[in-house]
């Protein structure tokens, strides 16, 4: 079981919501930092031990410079990723940049700032030497295990997946790569979202172990670093459990003792690339109540909309909704609750139990950290909204309201002739 805690008291969120206006994603970046720490607390075994941060969970430049702070790199799969990254003050190794159908200038803008390009095709290692000029001392493969593993409800099967490199080509790719003069090896892989089940991620590891061994006896290439994926989930129903870095971490290290240095393959350092279990349950998206109607069914109408919170419409996610000063009150109305979009799935929850709701009541939507935000849009010509962040000392703005103004910025009030046609 786990409480769903607010990150400030209901009366001080309430009166912050009614000087600073709604809807607003609020993270709690103490709690965020001390999660940060303990992963890394939990894995020191492992020697030069990093978790890359998944910058599309939470692309906040303030929240980047919070786990750099920590001890944290970034995972990157775009330019502007990058640059944030870069932006937040991290450089060379601390960045991997993950290849997706990846175009020759993200290549080239990932290399010349000496992020660990981890390539996600045995053909994108010509684009590389295509738009670098030459391989980088150090790289990476994303592997895909195929029908070996079956992926999660979020990731899909493996065989399915357009990621990775099937493991038909994964020991010519390195052998390709030390041909054109790399000198250091990583290897990767992701085969999980929000995973819930500790043994999909202990058997992840067990399975880059027994790669790292095959890459050796095929090719003589020593794997100096495994970067496990992401895929560590959060519990987003109170009946879920969140999975324990210091129980993970002791399960990993016995199949590393076993797979790695009883086979003389030690040193062999150990990467994740979370992102949702760092952050997804320190941030909350709070949000007024314009309208509660009975009709077929009722509805509690909320000045948020899915552009806020994409997943319950787009997954069917559950995301726990606490009514800020009715915490105590009997949850004993059944609401739809619902954003302003022309979409009928504009939904955040649905036949959800809560207590009576009023026009003016402040909501709470937990565990909104991670792909929340980030995965906001303008559809309707829907804005924006602003983030904040509680430190030690206080709560800071990292993200102002969007305003009309930036909605246009990039549109031409008088189209532009380009071309005869």
């Amino acid at each position: 079981m786990t409480e769903k805690k607010l990150p400030l008291a209901s009366s001080t969120l309430i009166d912050f919501a009614k000087r600073n206006g709604t809807p607003f994603h609020i993270y709690d970046g103490i709690a965020i930092r001390k999660n940060a720490e303990n992963m890394l607390s939990a894995f020191s075994w492992s020697d030069g031990f990093i978790n890359y941060f998944a910058v599309k969970a939470l692309p906040n430049v303030n929240i980047l410079r919070l786990l750099a702070s920590a001890g944290f790199g970034a995972d990157c799969s775009s330019l502007p990723e990058l640059l944030l990254a870069k932006e937040a003050g991290l450089s060379g190794e601390k960045i991997m940049f993950t290849s997706n159908d990846t175009a020759d200038e993200e290549f080239r803008a990932a290399y010349e700032i000496g992020a660990v390009l981890n390539l996600d095709d045995i053909t994108h290692i010509d684009h590389v030497i295509r738009s670098c000029g030459k391989l980088p001392e150090l790289i990476s493969f994303r592997y895909n295990p195929g029908s070996e593993r079956t992926g999660n409800a979020i990731i899909g099967n493996p065989v399915e997946a357009k990621y990775g490199v099937p493991h038909r080509d994964i020991i010519k790719c390195y052998e390709i790569a030390r041909d054109n003069g790399v000198k250091r090896f990583m290897l990767h892989t992701m085969v999980a979202s929000n995973e819930l089940e500790e043994d999909y991620i202990v058997e992840t590891a067990r399975m880059l172990f027994s790669l790292v061994a095959e890459i050796h006896d095929k090719t003589g290439i020593k794997i100096e670093r495994i970067d496990l994926g992401g895929g560590i989930g959060i519990p987003y129903r109170p009946e879920d459990t969140a999975i324990s870095f210091d129980h993970l971490s002791k399960r990993i290290h016995e199949l590393y003792e076993e797979m790695i240095e009883k086979k003389n393959l030690a040193p062999l350092k150990l990467s994740f690339e979370c992102g949702r279990c760092i952050t997804g349950p320190y941030g909350y998206l709070v949000s007024k109540v314009r309208h509660v109607t009975h009709k077929y069914k009722d509805y509690v109408g909320l000045d948020a909309t899915m552009a806020d919170l994409m997943r319950p419409a787009m997954y069917g996610a559950y995301h726990h909704i606490t009514v800020l000063g009715k915490e105590d009150v009997l949850h004993d109305h059944i609401y739809d609750v619902t954003g302003s979009l022309c979409e009928n799935n504009d939904k955040f929850a649905v036949d959800r139990a809560l207590p009576e709701i009023d026009e003016g009541d402040y909501i709470v939507i937990h565990d909104t950290g991670a792909h929340g935000h980030s995965m906001g849009f303008n559809y309707n010509a829907k804005l924006r909204h602003a983030e904040y962040l509680i430190l030690d000392d206080g709560i800071y703005r990292i993200r102002r309201d969007e305003t009309y103004e930036d909605y246009i910025r990039t549109m031409l009030s008088t189209p532009e002739k380009i071309t005869d046609r």
